[in-house]
């Protein structure tokens, strides 16, 4: 039930009983203004900055109209509020107001000592209470900002704490209330204050929901349903595991022979270079040129087949961009299908040391165009999944189809790209058969999404980029609504001092073993860093881990399942099932794996032993049986014993306990 209460100088809004508004003329609910808009582009980052600024505080209010879940505030020569009950949650938009304004603030009420989660894909810190949050898509860089990340930084690669290329104007708090603002705009939602949070837009959202839940999972699915979730992976998925390989089809046969002929499932050779490959300095990339490249793989269609008859997959990669000396990018530009400058040119990035043309997915002919392209250049010759990388580029001085604005477009855009890549596969009646995986996003992208992946991760154990860093990142997203997610086995990203060591490897396999996909990379200098089939102890571990997630098929489908139906997302905070032990929302390195598995990987080198946090209930060791009933435990954890744990209780205990058994030993 929805109620207004006059309070001294303004009034409240509640929902069955809890605040959810306050407002008075000291501390205005509202502030709507004006703003002017500077930005800069230093390689995938932006510095964004204000100037110009005038702010109207929403001050003098009349009730304008109430009756069974609505009530209508008038703010005296400002705008008007509507207020409706829907589905549970509070529906609030704004209306009569001058059309000139750019700036949006609101005041909620927050709890001392609640905890905040969620804003999308945060790699820093889990707990956001405390922090600024801004919600801009962009390159997420690379050290985060510090230390060695100086050299980066001043080439326009380096990272800051919060800079995501999956950020969601979404969070949940520890007192079951989700939060959700309807906007493309950018975003700073700063939640330092104990009694208060701020939400500030550079637009005036269509709309905010808020609303309460009676427990953690119930908000955390209300949040799901309200940004939408993501749609059911193809059951090929578990076949095995997604090898990333690459350098032409002699290479890709002799990988794939090296690591089958060790033991490893796989259901899938995940390959980025199908389209042939160029070098920025010493980093090998694919060649943004959407068609299959005959000196790397002369006959590719052949070779997907003939994979397709063992059982094996071909996974691709694609991104809305073309290289400037490809042959689509000549057909997109006679066509006006690229995103211009002020003059009318094609606005060429500089992608990778070489320029590279954006399709303009807001003109409707380039969005067919591209569609097409991907029907019948990927999913034609037999793919059945890709990357869809990148879409966190697009430059706030563009000139777009339409004179859409580009400080608005630009956090849509990936969200149209993920939109054209699922029109893609349900066009060529491909549903349910072939999927893709995305890095950037925005509200909307989990209901085209089949899966996200963390991007280009240091190879190595950096806390704010490297292997630990995933762990915050993908609880993040799940408090946010999403679902299916996984990253790099290995990470992505190698600098003068950072290479993926065999170690390193090791222990990102051994997380990836407790996530719905299960996928390697060879990194963007293959030639520096350890690989599956760098030795045979290498290859003798990653066996022992790709055999556990294959064996954990059905506990995968089932967690997928509880997804669809809950918006419990398959990687999920351990508090998130024990509410009771508030002392658990403290954790950021460990999460649990569906109900019933806990895993605490080992995210630091040389580490023999590690430390899990057990709930209150009663868990068994996967590897030794011994049992715990909560608290702190320290394990032993050598190479390919990663610290896990299951309930006693589950359902799925007999599946558990044949892993110890059957997998074999190292």
């Amino acid at each position: 039930m929805i109620q207004l209460d006059a309070v001294d100088d303004g009034f409240s809004i509640s929902l069955n009983g809890r605040r959810a508004l306050l407002h008075s003329a000291r501390a205005p609910l509202i502030e709507l203004g004006t703003a002017e808009t500077s930005a800069r582009r230093r390689g995938g980052s932006y510095k964004l900055g204000e100037r110009r600024q005038s702010v109207f505080k929403a001050k003098a209010w009349k009730l304008a109209s109430a009756r069974d879940g609505f009530i209508d505030v008038e703010f005296d020569g400002l705008a008007r509020m509507a207020v409706r009950e829907s589905g549970g949650a509070l529906r609030i938009s704004l209306s009569r107001y001058d059309r000139a304004f750019n700036r949006f603030t609101m005041r909620l009420p927050a709890t001392p000592g609640e905890s905040v989660f969620g804003c999308g894909e945060q790699f820093s810190r889990l707990d956001l209470k405390g922090s600024l949050v801004p919600l801009w898509s962009e390159e997420r860089g690379a050290a985060r900002g510090r230390g060695l990340a100086s050299p980066l930084s001043s080439a326009g690669h380096g990272g800051t704490p919060h800079a995501t290329g999956l950020g969601q104007p979404s969070f949940v708090t520890s007192e079951r209330a989700y939060v959700h603002v309807g906007t493309n705009a950018r975003c700073v939602f700063d939640f330092r204050r104990p009694r208060l949070t701020t939400l500030r837009c550079w637009a005036i959202p269509d709309e905010l929901v808020i609303g309460f839940a009676d427990d953690m999972p119930a908000a955390v699915g209300a949040l799901s349903a309200a940004v939408g979730r993501q749609p059911p992976l193809p059951a090929w998925t578990w076949d095995g595991v997604w090898l990333g390989v690459e350098g032409g089809a002699a290479e890709l046969r002799r990988k794939l022979e090296s690591t089958r002929g060790a033991g490893v499932p796989v259901g899938a050779v995940w390959v980025r270079d199908w389209c042939g490959r160029t070098r920025a300095g010493a980093v090998s990339r694919p060649r943004w040129d959407w068609r299959y490249d005959r000196e790397l793989y002369p006959d590719l269609p052949s070779e997907i087949a003939a994979l397709a008859r063992d059982g094996i997959r071909f996974i691709g990669y694609v991104n809305p961009y073309l290289a400037a000396d490809g042959e689509l990018y000549a057909e997109a530009s006679a066509k006006g299908f690229c995103v211009k400058r002020d003059d009318g040119s094609d606005y060429l990035l500089s992608a990778q040391a070489h320029p590279a043309a954006m399709v303009d997915l807001f003109n409707p002919e380039a969005f067919s165009w591209i569609k097409s392209v991907i029907a019948r250049e990927m999913l034609g010759i037999g793919m059945a999944g890709w990357m869809a990388d990148a879409g966190e580029h697009l430059p706030v001085d563009a000139v777009l189809h339409g004179g859409r604005d580009p400080l608005l477009a630009h956090n849509e855009y990936p969200v149209l790209w993920a939109g054209a890549n699922a029109e893609a596969i349900r066009e060529a009646g491909k549903e349910g058969e072939a999927t893709f995986f995305c890095r950037s996003g925005w509200a909307g992208s989990t209901r085209h999404a089949g899966a996200f992946w963390a991007g280009d991760r240091s190879a190595g154990w950096n806390r704010r980029d490297g292997l630990p860093s995933v762990i915050p990142a993908s609880l993040s997203l799940g408090f946010s609504g999403a679902g299916i997610w996984h990253s790099d086995i290995g990470g992505d990203a190698t600098t003068a001092w950072t290479r993926r060591s065999d170690e390193c490897l090791a222990r990102w396999a051994e997380t990836a073993a407790f996530t719905p996909i299960m996928r390697t990379h060879e990194g963007d200098r293959p030639e520096s860093n350890a690989q599956p089939w760098s030795s045979p102890a290498a290859l003798a571990h990653f066996a022992r881990l790709a055999a556990v997630w294959s064996a954990l098929a059905p506990y995968h489908a089932e967690t997928m399942a509880e997804y669809a139906s809950s918006g419990l997302p398959p990687i999920r905070h351990t508090w998130l099932h024990y509410e009771d032990q508030p002392e658990l929302r403290a954790l950021d390195y460990q999460y649990l794996y569906g109900r019933d598995l806990l895993v605490a990987p080992v995210v630091e080198p040389g580490a023999e032993l590690s430390n899990a946090v057990l709930p209150a209930d009663h868990w068994v060791h996967l590897w030794t049986s011994r049992e715990f009933r909560g608290g702190e435990v320290t394990i032993e954890a050598p190479l390919g014993y990663p610290p896990v744990f299951y309930r006693a209780a589950s359902p799925w205990a007999n599946l558990f306990e044949s892993l110890r058994r059957s997998t074999r030993k190292l």
